[in-house]
């Protein structure tokens, strides 16, 4: 996912010294993603058939609903769109405050599912993009799985062919989003658990994503695992990811200047369909998914009645 709208007022945070350590920073539960993140109603930038609305809309429609421990969002499950009108109502959330390097934790009960689907969990710098970095750590299209996690950058970014310790198997090694279509340097997630119906099935899961001067790590445990970190599971104070074991994803900066590559970065959830990924007719239709996207998406709105987020929480360590 990426964008290149203009950013709000952000908060920014001076880069640490490089550590396993952490200590809690920010705890986004329920109502904090309504009053320290931004709905974004802008023009979907990677072309879906989708109408990000605003977050007094959202919560009028029953798209956006935070209380307690948890936030819901929804794409419409009710409306036949017109061909020549907007897309189907959805959501897209940017937090307020911007990271350089930091850990986040994402408690995510229940991702977007069903054909025509493109949900993501990432970080990026909109105002700067791709120059200023993109981490996409939760992304699938159309319950494809696994978990696709990747990085998007300028020119001067590639990840070694080989030698990283990780879980999951290496992709693509040229980060550049000006080569390849923007496919960015990526890392397949070994198990189905990670994304779609699986990842619900089994009550969702844990990411985790590590940024310093030295690497980019992402990690998953789904809530079915018996070896999440105590510290990532109960919100602790901090979190030593040193004990944390072997990542699903690992890219060092071997030959990516990991600081100069990457600024500070907002975090974004968002759910789009069809689009420059999902809507490609090899890709939805491969998936199984019948028929064109856009036709799919305008005319069987029941079919997105599994299509939301339930996040119990994000919380950022610094």
């Amino acid at each position: 996912m990426w964008s290149s709208f203009a950013s709000f007022t952000v908060l920014a945070l001076v880069s640490r010294s490089l550590a396993a350590t952490y200590s809690l920073n920010q705890n986004y539960v329920g109502t904090d993603f309504l009053t320290a993140w931004t709905h974004e109603a802008i023009a979907d930038p990677t072309n879906g058939r989708v109408n990000y609305v605003d977050q007094a809309t959202a919560t009028s429609l029953n798209l956006t609903y935070a209380n307690g421990d948890t936030l819901i969002m929804r794409a419409d499950d009710t409306t036949v769109l017109s061909a020549s009108g907007p897309g189907r109502n959805s959501v897209r959330i940017r937090s307020n405050a911007e990271f350089t390097h930091h850990v986040a934790v994402f408690d995510i009960r229940h991702m977007p599912q069903g054909c025509a689907t493109w949900p993501a969990v990432w970080e990026t710098a909109e105002t700067n993009w791709p120059n200023g970095g993109e981490v996409d750590i939760l992304e699938g299209v159309n319950d494809e799985t696994p978990d696709s996690i990747t990085l998007h950058t300028g020119a001067g970014c590639t990840m070694p062919a080989s030698g990283q310790t990780m879980l999951g198997a290496l992709t693509s090694t040229d980060c550049n989003a000006n080569d390849n279509g923007n496919a960015g340097c990526g890392v397949r997630a070994p198990s189905a658990n990670s994304y779609g119906p699986t990842f619900n099935a089994q009550g969702g899961g844990f990411y985790a994503m590590e940024r310093n001067s030295d690497f980019i790590k992402v990690w998953f445990w789904s809530h079915s695992d018996g070896g999440v970190p105590s510290d990532l599971s109960t919100g602790a104070s901090s979190v030593d990811t040193d004990n944390w074991g072997t990542p699903t994803a690992l890219f060092p900066n071997t030959d990516c200047d990991i600081d100069e590559e990457f600024s500070a970065n907002n975090i974004i959830i968002n759910l789009t369909l069809c689009g420059d990924w999902a809507g490609q007719a090899a890709v939805f239709n491969g998936a199984g998914c019948p028929g064109d996207c856009v036709d799919y998406v305008n005319n069987n709105p029941s079919s997105f009645s599994n299509a939301y987020w339930d996040i119990a929480a994000v919380r950022v360590y610094v």
